[in-house]
């Protein structure tokens, strides 16, 4: 059983140094894989929450923040950040992922197991058996060993039910190596789940190279393209990509006509080999005449995120005479951004002519085409 969306909130901290990782700034904010750290961290998060807390230094600057996260000052230790984070959430959700920021690596299915736990336990993590060999050592020395039965590697996210953590954290004194041990102390069970080999914390300036190696080896790229057409017909107003647009006419078809968010969502379908809209939404079917055609690509974005991917970017074309797409080009990539729950950047809304040649150069209605980018690591 996965838990309601809407029900769920991540604290990242992303508020340490990190200075055993060398260069300029925090490990979190240094590049990876042609992002950054963090923006890997975020992302991963994106389809499986509604909110993102972001603890970070009390300087960090405006533009290290990535979009469409909510912003927490950080303590002085890292329970303290955890704490300013749990705090900004309070009474606002059932359950909270809190995860380390240097772990960009976070995969789908660890982030639903963990959510799974939570059903029946109070708190759930991920971790990995010991399967090394243990030893004590004074001065570079082999001084005893130790059994390794029942130990585990421990992960982030670390997942519980927010009152519950919260009143742990709020009563804690200071000084845990993670959250599980805090809720522990506070009494609460916390259930083990898999955790991945993937789901690695950057701490040297060797991880970097350690963990470009598993994108390269591991990473699932698709890519999808999407076309459509609609003709014009009576109307004061045309939807295009989810915004009213006024118009001496409007679009003609079996739904609101939303030929934007039509061919985006043909693009997802299309990365994913899952066909098209006639698909999943007969036109022949009466339940879907008048459609607000969000609905599509909201089935699109979550059918993606089910099949472990998560949706990197979308390129939207309208090719027209008429309207002026110019004036509404913002707004439509904001509602398309906050539909896929991407970031404005990753979120690209143009417009283009047919020199006035074709069925578009005449004015009898307007084209559409779209290339959306999934990736499944």
């Amino acid at each position: 059983m996965t838990q309601n969306r809407k029900s769920v909130a991540a604290v990242i901290v992303a508020a340490g140094r990190g200075t055993r990782a060398g260069g300029e700034i925090a490990k979190q904010w240094q590049p990876l894989g042609g992002r950054r750290v963090i923006d890997w961290s975020c992302d991963a998060f994106r389809d499986h929450v509604s909110e993102i807390i972001l603890v970070v230094p009390e300087d960090a600057p405006s533009e290290w923040i990535p979009a469409n996260v909510t912003v927490v000052t950080g303590g002085d230790s890292r329970d303290a950040s955890v704490l300013n984070g749990l705090l900004a959430l309070e009474e606002r959700f059932d359950l909270v992922l809190i995860h380390d920021g240097a772990r960009p690596l976070i995969s789908a299915d660890v982030i639903r197991g963990v959510l799974a736990a939570l059903t029946d336990s109070a708190g759930a993590a991920p971790a990995l058996l010991v399967t090394d060999a243990l030893w004590r050592g004074e001065d570079d020395l082999v001084s005893g060993t130790q059994d390794r039965s029942g130990l585990y590697r421990a992960q982030t996210p670390q997942g519980f039910h927010l009152p519950q953590i919260l009143a742990a954290h709020r009563a804690h004194v200071g000084g845990a190596a993670d959250d599980v041990e805090i809720a522990r102390q506070a009494g609460m069970d916390v259930t083990i789940v898999a955790g991945s080999e993937r789901n690695m914390k950057i701490t040297t300036a060797e991880d970097f190279a350690r963990a470009e190696q598993y994108m390269e080896t591991a990473v699932d790229i698709r890519v999808g393209n999407g076309f459509d057409v609609h003709r014009f017909g009576p109307g004061d107003h045309v939807i295009l990509c989810g915004v009213k647009v006024p118009h001496g006419r409007g679009l003609q078809g079996h739904s609101d006509a939303d030929v934007g968010l039509h061919t985006i969502t043909d693009a997802i379908y299309g990365a994913l080999a899952q066909g098209d809209i006639g698909q999943h939404f007969p036109p022949s079917d009466p339940q879907w005449k008048g459609m607000a055609s969000h609905v599509f690509l909201e089935h699109a974005r979550d059918l993606a995120a089910d099949m472990g991917f998560v949706i990197s970017n979308v390129d939207c074309t309208l090719i027209c005479e008429e309207p002026k797409i110019g004036p509404h080009a913002v707004a439509m990539r904001k509602t398309v951004s906050e539909l896929l729950r991407l970031s404005l950047d990753r979120v690209s809304v143009k417009a283009t002519t047919s020199e006035q040649l074709g069925f578009t150069g005449r004015r009898e209605g307007i084209a559409c085409m779209a290339t959306a980018t999934l990736i499944k690591g």
